[in-house]
């Protein structure tokens, strides 16, 4: 009777440091390695499968880091310096105004400066004819993860990056597109215009991009792009 109570008592005992050990491992499993490119597309895609219900059809892809223009058009940075990898999950159909680009840096580098310049010059307006209404950007480590889309989009996805991590990450930014409340003033004091003059051009276009002549190709097929306020 007793060998069979010790043993009873035995196999409780197993069966609790089992599941000790299953939680422990569970909860490094979700906490999320973010070391190697196999590791981050392995996280985006189980972002992806998250909000598989409002999210496009998406594509995820490693970004050249010699290509500097690349690099800006994903991530607003200018260069590549401390910059070990950047992987893009980016819509197939680009007219969709979603984008997430996870930025994995170099020892050392200067995380929160790297942040403050994407958050400064990410182009949120990269798409044909839509443009993103939010931008968020945190960090776990040296990992960087920014992503823009539409406010709800935006908000659940960088809610699943920060669920994925357990929170752990740093100073978070975000930025959105439109002042609701100056496009209104614009449309009330300009709503009845007969002629267009340069005051009215000047309060509703943020910048005009005048592209450089190619004299490689000797190529005179100058891109102009107009920027608005909103």
């Amino acid at each position: 009777m007793k060998k069979q109570n010790i043993l009873i008592i035995g196999l409780i005992l197993l069966a609790v440091i089992s599941f000790g050990i299953f939680i422990l491992v569970s909860g490094k499993e979700n906490t999320g390695s973010l070391e190697t490119t196999k590791d981050i597309i392995k996280m985006i895609s189980i972002i992806d499968k998250d909000n598989k219900n409002v999210l496009p059809e998406l594509e995820t892809m490693k970004v050249d880091i010699k290509n500097i223009d690349e690099v800006t058009s994903y991530t607003g940075l200018k260069t590549n310096d401390d910059i070990e990898s950047i992987i893009v999950s980016v819509p197939v159909m680009t007219a969709q105004a979603y984008s997430v680009a996870v930025v994995k840096v170099k020892d050392n580098a200067d995380v929160e400066k790297i942040k403050q310049e994407m958050l400064d010059n990410i182009d949120m307006r990269r798409w044909i004819c839509v443009s993103a209404e939010q931008l968020y950007i945190t960090n776990s480590g040296k990992v960087i993860f920014s992503v823009m889309a539409d406010k709800d989009t935006a908000k659940a996805v960088y809610n699943d990056f920060k669920k994925y991590v357990n929170n752990n990450i740093g100073k978070e930014l975000e930025k959105s597109e439109y002042n609701f409340e100056e496009v209104g003033k614009l449309y009330e004091k300009y709503n009845s215009i007969k002629e267009v003059t340069r005051e009215i051009i000047n309060e509703f276009v943020k910048k005009i991009i005048v592209g450089k002549y190619d004299s490689e190709t000797n190529s005179r097929d100058i891109k102009i792009e107009w920027r608005y306020q909103f």
